[in-house]
């Protein structure tokens, strides 16, 4: 009796530190982000005095007003969305036949062929040849160029493979190849199905770089039609800060001084918005993704 009341108190004791460091790491990762959203809300006055740390004070929407305003955020998002949605299916299209196949023991070369794939984790040309090959293949200014860098990652590769390889037992094969099923029929109709946790995650992870990518666009892009929604927010910032040397009067130029100062966190708010939208609807998928994919 007495060592089952031993038990059950380290139990309880282990439930309790467990709850109090989640509930830290929780609020270390979550108020950043209300932070922002409530200076993005606040008076940029009191938010830099230090007075805004738990509500708003002061509200006021000139910021957002000033962003949303902005006949190019909507074609930013239009761009952007076009980007992530292109640029993710043709990642999955890659990543997941590339992963399953590489799972595979009758694979032969397999070996020399992940360690080209490693080897491109390490190494790389860099921007210059890069460039000129974008160039060469007359992606310079087009909205393909934004679509196809990015759509592949050995990380994400190595996640698939490893996930094919703890999940599909060879026995689940055997039994499709008596039923008369080939390699291409046992990957669209059994393999598929089964691989909705692996493609959430990667497809996650893919589409969260297309949204925020910004140094493409910034190399490859110069009609402004074909801006990304970062590089357009970019922009706005940038010509938020900056004052119009004719304007002399004290009490607008501290005015566009405050918007300027609220923009920054407005700015953070449009460009996250749609991927803390979207998160929720995979979570349960990636979680499950991510732990079966990491065991190797």
């Amino acid at each position: 009796m007495h060592s089952k009341r031993i038990l059950w108190n380290n139990d309880r004791f282990f439930d309790i530190t467990v709850i109090v460091l989640v509930t830290i790491i929780l609020v270390s990762l979550f108020y950043p982000l209300y932070f922002v959203f409530i200076a993005s809300i606040s008076n940029p006055d009191l938010v830099s005095s230090g007075q805004v740390w738990f509500l708003p004070k002061g509200i006021t929407n000139e910021g957002y007003t000033y962003i949303l305003r902005d006949v190019r955020i909507l074609r930013g998002y239009f761009n952007t969305f076009l980007y992530t949605t292109s640029g993710t299916l043709l990642a999955l299209a890659i990543t997941i036949p590339a992963g399953y196949a590489l799972s595979r023991s009758d694979l032969r070369g397999k070996t020399i062929i992940m360690l080209f794939f490693v080897f491109t984790m390490y190494f790389s040309g860099g921007l210059i040849p890069k460039y000129l090959v974008v160039k060469r293949l007359k992606l310079i200014d087009t909205r393909f160029v934004l679509m196809i860098l990015g759509s592949f990652s050995v990380f994400n590769l190595i996640i698939t493979r490893s996930f094919y390889t703890n999940s599909l037992p060879k026995e689940l094969q055997e039994a499709a190849e008596v039923d008369g099923c080939n390699i291409f029929q046992y990957f669209i109709s059994v393999v598929l199905p089964l691989s909705k946790s692996i493609i959430a995650v990667i497809g996650l992870y893919y589409a969260v770089y297309h949204w925020n990518a910004f140094f493409n666009g910034l190399v490859y892009i110069n009609n402004v039609k074909l801006y990304p929604l970062q590089l357009i927010l970019r922009d706005i910032l940038i010509s938020g800060q900056t004052i119009d040397a004719s304007i002399t009067d004290p009490e607008m130029i501290k005015r566009l001084e405050q918007i300027a100062r609220t923009i920054k966190y407005g700015v953070i708010i449009v460009s996250s918005l749609p991927v803390l939208l979207i998160y929720p609807f995979v979570q349960k998928h990636f979680v499950k993704g991510v732990m079966i994919g990491a065991i190797k």
